[in-house]
């Protein structure tokens, strides 16, 4: 007798992508939803061209050329034609007096309105935070208008430099 071989039939098995499909047309928009946007902000920011030194920035008028100076959490403003306005010493931990920079310089605002520039020099040490901050405190402050909270204009447009040597090896004023 012989024996019969069988072969066994093998269907095509179609790939079934209706539940895969179901799940992403549920899933993506729920993703979407609770995703967090965050907001990107862009500053624009003057720096210097090749060769061309910070003080040349500023045109040689006799108006008010405002500068703040950051080194180990000292602040320092001044005016290029004028000097040093204030120096402020730090507060808590080593942190720089950013409330006293920001009544400095809203007093400054309110005597030249016109004045939009300022110069923002740091030290070799100085940490991104304390230059961020600085930065977020010349350039406006939280005021309250008409029951909301805006930030009213201090002096936006903002050129970064390196701040000069201390003079007599220490930054005390």
């Amino acid at each position: 007798m012989r024996r019969r071989r069988h072969r066994r039939q093998t269907a095509e098995a179609d790939l079934n992508i209706t539940p895969f499909l179901n799940l992403m047309i549920v899933l993506v928009p729920v993703l979407l939803l609770s995703m967090v946007f965050t907001q990107t902000r862009i500053l624009e920011l003057r720096f210097p061209e090749a060769g061309e030194r910070l003080d040349e920035m500023v045109d040689d008028g006799e108006e008010l050329a405002l500068y703040v100076i950051v080194r180990d959490g000292h602040l320092e403003v001044g005016d290029r034609n004028g000097g040093v306005l204030r120096h402020f010493e730090p507060v808590e931990e080593g942190r720089p007096d950013f409330a006293g920079l920001r009544e400095l310089l809203r007093g400054v605002k309110e005597r030249f309105p016109e004045i939009r520039d300022i110069r923002l020099l740091a030290g070799p040490d100085t940490d991104y935070q304390t230059l961020v901050t600085t930065m977020d405190t010349v350039r406006g402050y939280p005021e309250v208008v008409a029951a909301d909270a805006v930030t009213a204009e201090l002096f936006p447009d903002i050129a970064l430099g390196d701040a000069p040597a201390p003079e007599g090896g220490e930054a005390d004023s």
